[in-house]
């Protein structure tokens, strides 16, 4: 078993849209992300990305569409030199109750079962409370909250009792932690 570092795509990968993204033109990719996504291809960590897409539950974009969608962005990432060991996404909207839009852990627990990974030596890096709330429900115990996308934002507001997180700039910033390369 290996451990993975999750990440959260809009917000942390790619900049987060209020209105959703609904074509692959409208990707556009926070600065310093494909770089930091690059110097991570060679680590031990699988990298996982896990990401809530409610405009297909809420019938904005087909899921056709929303595959297409984060096929683009694992596309660009290979082709700056990152990797990526896999790609989850929660289609639902909230009024559907899955069990995989995060705050619950569902995404992580089945990319855990499909790539043998070591929950509690794992990281999740996200923009959001739920993103870390998801992690922490599956096990993992190394929390980074972003500043880009909603982040900042959501630093905020109340921390949830029992939830402990490190606060960092962007995916480059919780590289470094992680990695001991400040």
């Amino acid at each position: 078993m290996r451990p993975a570092i999750f990440l959260d795509r809009d917000g942390v990968i790619v900049e987060n849209n209020p209105n959703y993204i609904r074509s692959k033109e409208e990707l556009v990719f926070i600065p310093g992300s494909l770089q930091s996504l690059a110097d991570m291809r060679d680590s031990p960590y699988k990298i996982i990305v896990v990401t809530n897409q409610s405009a297909v539950g809420r019938g904005i974009i087909s899921a056709e569409l929303a595959v297409q969608i984060n096929d683009r962005v694992v596309d660009e990432i290979h082709r700056t030199g990152g990797r990526i060991d896999g790609s989850y996404m929660c289609p639902h909207s909230p009024q559907e109750a899955c069990l995989c839009r995060k705050p619950k852990p569902g995404l992580l627990l089945q990319a855990a079962v499909e790539h043998s990974i070591d929950l509690q030596q794992s990281v999740m890096i996200g923009d959001a409370l739920s993103d870390l709330l998801a992690a922490q429900a599956a096990g993992l115990h190394q929390l980074y909250l972003v500043r880009t996308g909603r982040g900042a934002a959501q630093e905020q507001l109340p921390k949830p009792v029992g939830l402990t997180l490190h606060v960092v700039d962007d995916l480059t910033g919780a590289w470094r932690t992680i990695s001991g390369h400040p």
